[in-house]
């Protein structure tokens, strides 16, 4: 797998070899920190929804809501970049955004694919914690409806 530094982007007509290069280091970023909404940035947002066949979600902090509140929507989020289960957009079910057929999303096969690459390192661990998060917050919801019907559980 390569490391972004050694991909070489090329400028298209909406964004440039250097943008591409900002928007991967904010992907990295993000990916490492452990998708924090303080690391979602505004450049990789706009990415996602442009290049990377994801709508908007309205804005910004809709669509993080949309994927990172939840364990279940990030490990689902996670999908999408993993070779492994095939890179299908998980709005669209396409692989148009990342292995062509579509003329539109050609000049962003390289920073897509590049993504990708970069995810791979991080996904097994963030799919592993989503999991890990949705299955805490699966429980406590549970509790809060054993008690709230006044049911006794004991764990084993």
């Amino acid at each position: 797998m390569p490391e972004f530094k050694d991909v070489e982007f090329m400028t298209v007509e909406f964004m440039t070899a250097r943008e591409k290069e900002l928007v991967l280091k904010a992907w990295e970023r993000f990916l490492k920190g452990g998708c924090r909404r303080e690391d979602f940035t505004e450049r990789l947002y706009h990415h996602l929804i442009q290049h990377c066949s994801f709508i908007a979600h309205y804005n910004r902090g809709g669509f993080f809501a949309t994927y990172f509140e939840r364990g279940d929507d990030t490990a689902h989020f996670l999908t999408q970049f993993d070779r492994s289960k095939g890179c299908k957009s998980v709005e669209y079910g396409r692989t148009d955004w990342v292995v062509g057929g579509n003329d539109v999303s050609q000049g962003y096969y390289d920073i897509n694919n590049a993504m990708v690459d970069v995810a791979a390192k991080y996904i097994p661990a963030l799919t592993m914690k989503a999991q890990q998060d949705q299955k805490a917050a699966d429980i406590h919801v549970a509790k809060r409806l054993l008690a709230k019907h006044d049911i006794s559980f004991t764990e084993h």
